[in-house]
């Protein structure tokens, strides 16, 4: 499933917090990107954050009223869109900051309850409830035990085998483009 205006492909990772999203995803990614991908992140993150700092050129003009603001330097540029606290951020709109022509497959942490395919991540000792049931846009479940059987129909991947994970992507997403 796609977002509407998203071409290119689009995994998410769906879990409670704790259950070791961007662990797992900082071990996924080198595997993705040697088998010659290239990976955007959408990451959602509760926490307000100004990675710029006070005093900086970017920092004075962005306080100055700058709604969008494009940091480049010779390794990176960096887009900082300012938005009202008030209004719900959505997916769509986050796709919308990544050069989706670069890239092969956007990988988003966050954003559970957004209509796109998702892996659910699920560690039984933290004692809480699966997510699949309640969204059919789960199409595998990652978790630590083994001889789990899900409700419905789907695949059951070990969340500690980070190379089973990408082999499921690039099976769902790429089939037979990607050796």
């Amino acid at each position: 499933m796609r977002i509407v205006n998203c071409q290119t492909p689009l995994i998410g990772f769906a879990a409670y917090s704790g259950t070791g999203k961007t662990t797992l995803l900082e071990k996924l990614l080198p595997i993705l990107v040697g088998r010659k991908l290239r990976v955007g992140i959408v990451k959602a993150s509760h926490h307000d954050i100004d990675p710029d700092k006070p005093g900086k050129d970017s920092y004075r003009l962005r306080h100055a009223g700058a709604t969008q603001l494009v940091l480049s330097t010779p390794r990176r540029s960096v887009c900082y869109t300012e938005r009202d606290p008030g209004t719900p951020r959505t997916l769509a709109e986050q796709l919308r900051l990544l050069d989706l022509d670069n890239l092969d497959l956007v990988v988003v942490e966050g954003f559970r309850d957004e209509p796109f395919a998702k892996i659910e991540l699920h560690r039984p000792v933290l004692n809480k409830p699966l997510l699949y049931p309640g969204d059919s846009n789960i199409i595998a479940i990652a978790r630590d035990d083994s001889g789990y059987q899900p409700e419905r129909l789907m695949p059951v991947l070990d969340i500690n085998h980070p190379e089973q994970i990408a082999d499921f992507i690039i099976a769902t997403f790429f089939k037979g483009i990607i050796p």
